[in-house]
């Protein structure tokens, strides 16, 4: 008898055809991937020194940043990247003031640099043609270097993440990070030390996964019965609250917002109790004090709180804490502290029944009407 066939017949999948991903298993397989996704990054500079030398042959003053989702969390850090980096004052810009609006801005001193990993969000090529009119120079932060974001930019930087199947960001949220600051550093004429940096940061993320991924499981268990959550940080890891609360989002059904360490103090700890959880990012860098503050306040409203970052130890009192490791410098603990949170969605959606790889109402590409 001859072997059968594995194509389709009547919409069913033949027996030697292969078995589609269980639940999850493709957005967990991303976040595996993302060591090597740091590791391509730092070694294909060529991108990130045209972009570099059109601003400072410039003369720019301002970087104006676009993007949604996951892209505008990474925006984030870029804020923190290029003032600290390369002393550029970067911020994330609004889409509507230029695209819907009509802002008359004068952008001639102005970069726009635009992050969309499928460069085919429709306002945010907008956002680059129309700056590109006022006389702004434009970048484009994509996975996709065919893309009409990538098409409508002066410099197009790829983010060499490689396809991402999983809906819910993970590897290309952090190649977007890696690539803002080797951006910025290069900028400061500091690109190879902190591509140097990038790799020795994508070692110690191979080495801690697996531990990672081990404490993060039975952790979920615990928060399987959440329906909201608040997630802090501060500075730099600003960027990695954000992002964790859009995964918790956008994969785990629950209500999840984030805020500054500072701001959990002036309001919304009075929402806090012990069915309203908090997440807070601990980095080992100025922002940690007003932390500590902040899940003292968590703590006395009764809330339980997850501390998780290089400094989780020196934080009291926390319900529960998840250390990550140092990086090699201290810009590049983004690049860390985030796998916690992904990982905790990652199994906090499957404990719920829910799969992280196709939430509900959501789909991969933006497509232009």
């Amino acid at each position: 008898m001859g072997r059968r066939s594995t194509a389709r017949r009547g919409g069913a999948l033949s027996p030697d055809a292969p078995a589609p991903p269980e639940p999850g298993e493709l957005f967990l397989r991303e976040i595996r991937e993302q060591p090597d996704v740091l590791e391509r990054i730092a070694d294909n500079l060529a991108n990130l020194d045209e972009a570099a030398a059109e601003l400072r042959g410039r003369g720019i003053r301002l970087i104006r940043m676009a993007a949604h989702g996951s892209s505008d969390n990474a925006a984030s850090y870029g804020v923190y990247a290029f003032a600290l980096l390369a002393g550029l004052t970067a911020f994330r810009d609004s889409i509507s003031l230029i695209v819907y609006f009509g802002a008359e801005l004068d952008l001639h001193d102005s970069c726009l640099l635009a992050l969309s990993q499928s460069g085919r969000t429709p306002d945010v090529v907008d956002y680059l043609e129309q700056g590109s009119r006022r006389g702004a120079l434009t970048i484009a932060v994509t996975n996709d270097p065919a893309s009409p974001l990538a098409a409508a930019a002066d410099v197009a930087v790829p983010i060499l993440a490689g396809e991402e199947r999983a809906v819910a960001a993970s590897k290309t949220y952090v190649a977007q990070v890696a690539t803002l600051g080797l951006l910025a550093a290069h900028v400061a004429g500091r690109g190879e030390r902190f591509a140097g940096a990038l790799r020795a940061t994508a070692s110690v993320l191979r080495d801690w996964l697996p531990a990672a991924e081990k404490a993060l499981a039975p952790l979920a268990l615990e928060f399987a019965a959440v329906e909201r959550m608040l997630v802090v940080g501060r500075g730099p890891a600003f960027a990695t609250a954000r992002e964790i609360a859009l995964k918790l989002l956008e994969t785990c059904r629950v209500a999840a917002a984030s805020l500054t360490a500072t701001d959990l103090a002036h309001g919304p700890v009075a929402a806090l109790d012990g069915l309203f959880p908090v997440w807070a990012i601990a980095g080992d860098d100025a922002g940690l004090p007003t932390v500590v503050e902040a899940v003292a306040r968590a703590r006395a409203a009764g809330a339980k709180v997850i501390v998780s970052g290089p400094a989780a130890g020196a934080v009291p009192n926390a319900t529960s804490r998840i250390p990550a490791p140092a990086a090699p410098l201290p810009l590049l603990e983004p690049l860390l502290t985030i796998v916690p949170g992904q990982l905790f969605a990652s199994a906090l959606a499957r404990a719920k029944g829910l799969d992280p790889d196709r939430p509900a109402g959501l789909a991969k590409i933006t497509l232009a009407p």
